[in-house]
């Protein structure tokens, strides 16, 4: 048996293991489980129903499914269930696939977090360890569960994009950490809000040793909450401002890659491969390769001369602005989602000092936002859409030709869909439906 999967499974035998929370990691952690303890009794926990032919499982579902953890050893929690509020039994470990990984992989880790950024930067550097020759693997929240390949990861360098759901219990690091950058963002999945979050951010780095690295802007907001001077001369800066010319040029040849936030995540990217003798020849080779990323500023048609960019990711402010402020031409652009407590007010005024010709306003925060524009007296022909139907609609109405349309909420999307990427679906449907040639 291959020694990561030896030491994982020595952790669970003869544990009561709660699978807490059974979409896709959960049904990972079962199947593997399974495959190696296959008469070991196991719990799984889920707010909905679950079918499983398996007379070993008991199931918990329902509203309180939470209360099952009393009694079990372990708790395998899937990372977008919020514990606001939740008290842990004692005795009972909280833990994720992640934490575990880190813990008992042979390969080496390099993860990636930050508020913003995480999934190109995560896609950039094993797209520069693969353009180098070396074993690589794109996991975590990007890419497929790491306990679906951990038993193939041995002596492979594991790329990591690392959400903080996936970071709250950690209580291992990864050889080299990093580190894009933080702003407010889940603060309804913490019970002491931004705080709460910054902390579980920062476990990226919370067990690192003298030997690992954290490589970080040092020009980005992640400085607010970092203290280069505790970490033990770890810290590598990766200033965009010190970027080779040569790989910055490539980069600007790269229609997937606009933007001065896409030379930060490139520079980051490439300290962090560094570590492992990747030389700046396949840095630029990766760089002009890179063919961007679903729902991340995503070209996904051109039609009646209008450019439509699908950037439903962008949940934050300050995603928004990056994204707009990198095009240029924004003719429309599609705000608003699920109210989560983020105070709106600067970000109203960073709009309407830009030269956006409308600005749709899908609920329920961007029917907020909607107020505020117009309160500011916003230039902008400011649009209030019932639901993404009536928002395409005016967006294919009102945009020029020669311009771009973008959906980019600077919200969640939980109030009307499951996550971002059923939300960009839906828009690049009716985009096509209205706008698209018949």
């Amino acid at each position: 048996m291959i020694t990561s999967v030896n030491g994982l499974i020595r952790f669970f035998k003869d544990k009561k293991v709660l699978i807490l929370g059974f979409g896709r990691e959960g049904r990972s952690t079962y199947a593997l489980i399974r495959k190696f303890l296959p008469e070991q009794p196991l719990g799984i926990a889920d707010k909905n129903a679950v079918e499983i032919d398996d007379a070993r499982v008991t199931l918990h579902c329902g509203d309180d499914y939470l209360a099952a953890m009393k009694g079990y050893d372990i708790v395998m929690k899937s990372p977008g269930i919020p514990f606001v509020g939740v008290e842990i039994p004692a005795g009972c470990l909280v833990t994720d696939q992640t934490d575990l990984y880190l813990k008992y992989s042979d390969s080496t880790v390099v993860g990636v977090t930050g508020t913003k950024g995480k999934t190109t930067t995560s896609t950039l550097i094993y797209r520069m360890l693969k353009a180098a020759g070396l074993r690589a693997g794109l996991k975590g929240n990007v890419g497929v569960p790491v306990f679906d390949t951990i038993e193939e990861s041995d002596n492979e360098i594991t790329v990591m994009e690392l959400s903080c759901h996936q970071l709250e219990f950690m209580t291992a690091s990864p050889h080299v950490a990093v580190m894009t950058n933080i702003y407010e963002e889940h603060l309804d999945h913490y019970n002491d809000g931004f705080k709460g979050y910054v902390a579980a951010k920062m476990n990226i780095v919370k067990y690192q040793s003298g030997n690992d690295f954290f490589i970080l802007n040092p020009k980005s907001t992640a400085m607010d909450y970092v203290d280069p001077a505790a970490l033990q001369g770890r810290v590598i800066f990766a200033d965009p401002a010190q970027l080779s010319p040569a790989i910055a040029a490539a980069a600007k040849k790269n229609p997937h890659l606009p933007g001065a936030h896409n030379l930060q995540n490139i520079q980051v990217a490439a300290q962090a491969v560094r570590r492992f003798g990747v030389t700046d020849e396949a840095i630029i080779r990766a760089v002009e390769e890179f063919e961007g990323i679903s729902d991340r500023m995503e070209l996904f048609g051109v039609f009646g001369g209008v450019s439509y960019y699908n950037d439903s990711i962008a949940t934050i402010p300050y995603s928004v602005l990056m994204g707009v402020d990198s095009l240029g031409n924004v003719g429309t652009l599609i705000i608003g989602g699920m109210d989560r407590g983020l105070d709106y007010t600067q970000f109203a005024r960073d709009l309407s000092a830009r030269s956006i010709d409308n600005i749709v306003c899908l609920p329920e925060t961007g029917h907020a936002i909607a107020e505020m524009l117009k309160a500011d007296g916003c230039r902008s022909n400011v649009v209030i859409a019932a639901d993404m139907d009536e928002a395409v609609r005016a967006a294919v109405a009102h945009t020029a030709p020669g311009k771009a349309c973008v959906l980019s909420p600077a919200a969640a999307s939980y109030n009307y869909y499951k996550n971002f990427e059923e939300k960009g679906k839906h828009y690049k449907e009716l985009v096509r439906k209205y706008a698209g040639e018949k």
